[in-house]
């Protein structure tokens, strides 16, 4: 049987902020994503990293989105990137990498994920892989970046888990606790399965450890929560917690989130950008 993850179990694992603490002492996350027409789920990570408590958050993104994001949230850094090899003075200046929410599948949008990705593996950054960061993953053929590297999370549904594994989405439902087990064996770090019962699994063959959270909702179903998710990942990474942990800290969070949000209004209508406020108030336990 595979282990419980539950909130009241790992909220220990937050400590309060020291009283001299500054924006350096909690990270930098860099999300990269939001092609033409796509740029809700980048803003939707990217504001939850900042909600999350990352330090700085920064968002490279198409420049039609620039105005718009800066406009929604000032806090955010937005660059828009016409060229994607603007993204190694930011890469330059990020300790997190969030690469995938929007990106597309366009020419603009692998170029982005190439240079984003090889500079990230070379500088050695932890990484949250979601959405076409994944797809163009499982594409393959690039010979410049890794495709097993040991400090990234991958945050895939089961349809996207299916294209890593080069299988259907209805074997991997058919057995998850598989699936997860050979996603890890093939691309390493550590990787959160979502769906009901999301799984959250990290560490080598040898040594797998698996876990199955037990918060979540079926209005969760609804776009941009796993931006949001990816945003939250990055920005516990960012602050300093080792891959497995951020991991499992923000798939409880997340769900968590989403039960309280639920149980104001519904499951019927939940946004993702309703979990803010409780995911603000989750990580300051």
């Amino acid at each position: 049987m595979i282990p419980s993850l539950n909130w009241d179990m790992l909220k220990t694992l937050l400590p309060p902020r020291q009283p001299s603490a500054h924006k350096g002492d909690h990270g930098h996350v860099l999300v990269v994503g939001g092609d033409d027409g796509f740029g809700g789920a980048a803003l939707l990570a990217a504001e939850a990293a900042a909600r999350c408590g990352a330090g700085l958050t920064s968002v490279a993104t198409h420049p039609v989105h620039a105005a718009a994001f800066i406009s929604r949230r000032p806090e955010l850094m937005v660059k828009g990137v016409s060229d994607p090899v603007h993204l190694l003075p930011l890469l330059e200046r990020a300790s997190v990498l969030v690469l995938g929410p929007g990106l597309g599948q366009t020419q603009w949008s692998r170029t982005c994920f190439v240079i984003a990705l090889q500079a990230a593996q070379e500088r050695q950054l932890p990484i949250v892989l979601d959405a076409d960061g994944l797809n163009l993953l499982s594409q393959g053929s690039s010979p410049v970046i890794q495709y097993f590297y040991e400090k990234w999370l991958l945050t895939p549904h089961p349809g996207e888990a299916s294209r890593l594994l080069s299988t259907s989405t209805e074997n991997i439902q058919t057995d998850r606790e598989q699936a997860m087990r050979e996603l890890l064996q093939r691309h390493g770090g550590a990787v959160i399965l979502k769906g009901q019962g999301s799984l959250v699994g990290s560490g080598p063959a040898s040594r797998q450890r698996i876990e199955c959270c037990q918060h979540g909702n079926p209005g969760m179903a609804s776009g941009g929560m796993g931006d949001v998710l990816s945003g939250v990942a990055g920005a516990l990474l960012a602050q300093g917690f080792d891959l497995a942990t951020a991991a499992r800290l923000a798939v409880c969070a997340h769900s968590k989130a989403a039960d309280l949000a639920a149980a104001e209004a519904g499951e019927r209508g939940l946004l993702a950008s309703d979990l803010f406020p409780h995911l603000r108030t989750l990580l300051n336990p």
